[in-house]
């Protein structure tokens, strides 16, 4: 790698951490409340991140996500529930970590046998999307089976599981629409500036 494509590299791996500090910082930007609902949008810039500059990448994207939760658990927590189970750095970093390893090698891998950039970025945004709602809610699940995770949820202890999957299939499904619709109109295009300037 020369060192214009590093510094470009680096400038961009920046500028995607901003909007993840900016995204989880200001109101309606990270998160969007609908109704009953609230849809993370950090997820769709650990993926892009991903696409565009690769897994490793995406996962450094991912991990910066997850630490803003974790660290915002203890000190200014969003909800009831995330100083119960965000103070937990395997709940908190691993799942979105996970989001760009995950996103950014499952479009190399279809791309390598489609050579469709669009089926691609779809279905990293799709798996990406439910590796971090899947590895969130079971995660939870693993570990805080409790009294007072349950009732944050508002059910009793023996009602967590059928809770979790009811967010999977809510919340879940709405972040995975958004993913699938925002990740390629904005991949796509960039990738091919990104050609460009090679």
């Amino acid at each position: 790698m020369t060192r214009h494509q590093r510094i470009r590299r680096n400038t961009t791996r920046a500028i995607f951490m901003a909007i993840i500090i900016l995204q989880d910082l200001v109101p309606f930007f990270g998160n969007i409340p609908l109704g009953p609902l609230s849809i993370t949008t950090l997820h769709v810039t650990v993926i892009l991140a991903a696409i565009i500059l690769g897994p490793g990448e995406g996962a450094i994207i991912g991990s910066t996500w997850g630490v803003l939760t974790w660290v915002r658990a203890f000190v200014a927590p969003t909800s009831p529930l995330a100083p119960l189970v965000f103070t937990n750095p395997l709940v908190a970093i691993l799942p979105r970590v996970m989001i760009g390893v995950v996103a950014g090698y499952l479009f190399r891998l279809v791309l390598r046998y489609s050579h469709s950039e669009r089926l691609a970025a779809i279905l990293a945004a799709a798996v990406g999307t439910l590796t971090n709602t899947g590895l969130v809610l079971g995660l939870i699940y693993l570990f805080y089976r409790t009294p007072a995770v349950a009732q944050a949820y508002g059910v009793d202890v023996s009602h967590l599981l059928p809770a979790l999957l009811a967010i999977m299939a809510t919340n879940g499904l709405a972040e995975l629409v958004l993913a699938v619709i925002v990740v390629p109109l904005v991949a796509i295009p960039v990738l091919e500036v990104r050609r460009r300037l090679i």
